[in-house]
């Protein structure tokens, strides 16, 4: 029976997070790459050690972590007062990253790191979520609908030669009343 742990993420955990940040990005988006370089270098940018230690220091950021029997497989990223051009609203969060690598994929560990990250924005008071998704990806578009998000924008994002079309979604949050 496979053991599936999901904490807080440390900047003990940069290094797990940095490898998992490069491999799932790879499995997911390296086929829409023209010039490898440009992933490369991207991944470089993106998931270096340094950058990933630099982000768990920041207040404004919050990691989990996911592991399947001791090995780290996934994790998602929350950045908390992220305001949206698409948002008229205070108190905006944004769920920067759910990466868990396709082997995982099959386990719900999406959904599970979600539920944590969803559960910590609702505590810190936050009235609504939002995230950027690759219009092409539409399994995480399923995954997201699925959650209660809903499509409110589009905007475009240069990675070195490549141009992408994300779509921007939000979901309301339900405050906890204590």
């Amino acid at each position: 029976m496979n053991t599936i742990k999901i904490r807080q993420a440390t900047k003990k955990d940069a290094k797990s997070i940095a490898l998992l940040g490069r491999t799932t990005f790879s499995e997911t988006f390296a086929h829409y790459f023209s010039y490898e370089q440009d992933l490369l270098d991207y991944l470089e940018a993106t998931f270096s050690l340094d950058k990933i230690e630099n982000s768990i220091d920041k207040l404004n950021n919050k990691y989990w972590i996911a592991t399947v029997n001791n090995l780290p497989v996934g994790y998602a990223k929350l950045k908390l007062n992220s305001a949206s051009e698409f948002i008229l609203a205070n108190q905006v969060c944004q769920l920067q990253k759910i990466y868990v690598l396709k082997d995982f994929l099959s386990m719900k560990i999406g959904g599970e790191l979600q539920h944590y990250l969803l559960e910590e924005a609702k505590q810190l008071g936050f009235k609504n979520i939002w995230l950027s998704v690759l219009k092409e990806n539409t399994r995480a578009i399923s995954f997201y609908n699925k959650s209660g998000f809903e499509k409110i924008g589009e905007h475009n994002f240069q990675i070195g030669r490549e141009n992408f079309r994300f779509f921007v979604m939000k979901k309301y949050l339900q405050i906890i009343e204590e």
